[in-house]
């Protein structure tokens, strides 16, 4: 019976079922116009686009299952580590930091503009390190790796890279004085926005919307950044508001006439789910036992992906230069700003 409960938790935990269930069972309907009513109602968005995604695209017949194999075997065993390995590094970096804020601030209108906006450049920070660090790079990678873009891709993560990120994004969001609990809804928006941008082709095909794509970051602006084309590469960090790639020069629009190509750089096993969790991680032991000394192995831990003792670089703003060198034109985001930070 315990195991028939467990494969029953996971299945109402995956769709988000389960305190909408509790509500309904408990015949406290009210609860429904609480903000924890709001947030149990949303909860079952994404996973049932994801299935509208994939009914639509077996309907016309565009859709391949092994396209969700690398998303899907990492759902599973991050369900299984996570029941071993509890973290909660949103709370511990509130109870560390809160009393180190330079002011703070209350749960008002225009206090949760600037808590959105604070969010949004450590977001951008976070994810800006997760892709120029090669040791972040290693556990951001997993997300990284499915070649083609669905809705299951939000489902791709190391286990280890929420952790990282909440550290981050938490710290700065506490130190720049965000309300804690003003803090949460902001994190379950830019949740539940972020899963939305991965949906693909067989759901929503021009994702540009329009003059939205001038206002916030949408689902076409983050297949660019899904996309191992050089024109492509490094750029959109950002979730919602795409203010900090206009302001760091990071901000790469999509063009209809380039065919993106999704995945890492790095040659992978095909579809390989083993390879995706743990090839990047792989790849940067063989570097630093090979690397001469200390100081080579210590930068090729820190130092961006594709950075080699050699010279021999081939780190993604140097293939991107390279391309448009050859292109002879200057890629949007430096159109946009002089101090690129790619």
């Amino acid at each position: 019976m315990d195991f028939f409960k467990a494969i029953w938790n996971e299945f109402t935990g995956f769709w988000g079922l389960g305190g909408l269930i509790d509500i309904l069972k408990s015949g406290k309907y009210d609860e429904l116009l609480t903000w924890h009513g709001i947030t149990v109602v949303l909860g079952p968005l994404i996973p049932f686009l994801l299935l509208v995604e994939i009914i639509r695209g077996a309907f016309y017949k565009r859709f391949h299952v092994i396209n969700y194999k690398i998303s899907f075997f990492t759902y599973v065993l991050n369900s299984f580590i996570g029941r071993v390995i509890a973290f909660a590094m949103v709370t511990v970096c509130i109870g560390l930091f809160s009393k180190y804020a330079i002011f703070k601030t209350t749960f008002t209108w225009y206090w949760f503009i600037y808590g959105y906006i604070v969010w949004e450049f450590a977001h951008f920070i976070y994810h800006f390190l997760a892709h120029k660090v090669r040791l972040f790079w290693c556990l951001h990678s997993t997300h990284h790796a499915p070649e083609s873009m669905n809705l299951s891709v939000t489902f791709a993560h190391f286990f280890l890279e929420a952790p990282y990120a909440d550290v981050i994004r938490t710290t700065i969001c506490i130190l720049l004085g965000v309300n804690p609990p003003m803090l949460f809804v902001i994190m379950f928006i830019d949740g539940t926005w972020g899963a939305f941008i991965h949906v693909g082709e067989n759901l929503i095909k021009d994702a540009r919307f329009g003059f939205l794509g001038k206002l916030i970051l949408t689902p076409s602006f983050h297949r660019v950044h899904h996309a191992r084309n050089p024109v492509y590469m490094d750029t959109n960090y950002c979730n919602l508001l795409n203010i900090w790639d206009r302001v760091f020069g990071t901000y790469q629009p999509e063009d209809p006439a380039i065919t993106i190509e999704y995945g890492i750089s790095r040659p992978m096993i095909k579809n390989s789910f083993l390879d995706a969790y743990f090839g990047e991680i792989i790849a940067l032991g063989r570097d630093v036992v090979k690397a001469p000394g200390i100081g080579n192995k210590i930068l090729y831990i820190f130092m961006p992906p594709g950075w080699s003792h050699t010279g021999n670089h081939k780190m993604a703003h140097l293939v991107r230069r390279k391309y448009f060198e050859e292109n002879s034109a200057p890629p949007v985001a430096e159109k946009l700003t002089s101090a690129p930070l790619v």
